[in-house]
């Protein structure tokens, strides 16, 4: 699929991003990891997502969080980051993609968890390693629109077994999958995350 280079707006600087445009109303956007441990729109475990939703229809829109690449302003712990997620579900909804998924990997889960309650435009969220040993989630964290939480079983960032304990009060309907021999960076592992992502996304 062809990705093109845009820009668009959130609060008062531009974010980059990488937007393929397919038919039909349903769309993702994909987060990336940590900014300062050199997380961007070109992380492999993005890539992975962005290319499972494209090969099911989906229209995608992955993007670097301010201050990274050639994103302007600069890393602002997840409050800044928040509106750039927010502004690219908008930018996607805006052409006419009415029916979609937000997915992150490491940081960019945390980030988009932090605005489950308050973005309507959400109708799935997709979690790969959300960093529960890392970042604070919150207490309060609970929607029927995780639906679907990958990790690996070598994962000290993202532990499965406190994932899964969590995954109770997140949404207990919830589909887990633990990817065996899968660090937190899926080393070797890619091709597996490929697959169960595959059968997860619809």
């Amino acid at each position: 699929m062809v990705e093109e280079k845009i820009t668009f707006q959130s609060d008062t600087i531009q974010i980059e991003g990488l937007l393929c445009v397919q038919d039909g109303e349903r769309g993702a956007v994909i987060t990336h990891p940590h900014p300062s441990y050199g997380g961007s729109m070109y992380n492999k475990v993005v890539e992975v997502l962005t290319t499972v939703y494209q090969e099911k229809g989906f229209s995608t829109l992955r993007f670097n969080f301010r201050g990274v690449g050639s994103s302007e302003g600069d890393y602002d712990q997840g409050d800044g980051e928040k509106e750039d997620v927010r502004s690219a579900l908008h930018y996607l909804h805006e052409r006419g993609k009415s029916d979609l998924n937000l997915a992150g990997y490491s940081f960019g889960a945390w980030v988009n968890a932090k605005i489950i309650d308050s973005e309507p435009l959400i109708k799935r969220i997709i979690m790969v390693s959300p960093p529960v040993a890392f970042l604070e989630f919150s207490p309060f964290l609970q929607s029927p629109k995780i639906q679907v939480v990958v990790a690996g079983d070598r994962d000290e960032i993202a532990p499965a077994h406190r994932i899964k304990d969590l995954i109770v009060r997140w949404n207990p309907e919830a589909r887990f999958e633990v990817i065996e021999g899968a660090d937190h960076f899926y080393l070797g592992t890619c091709d597996a995350l490929h697959s169960v992502l595959s059968r997860a996304i619809g």
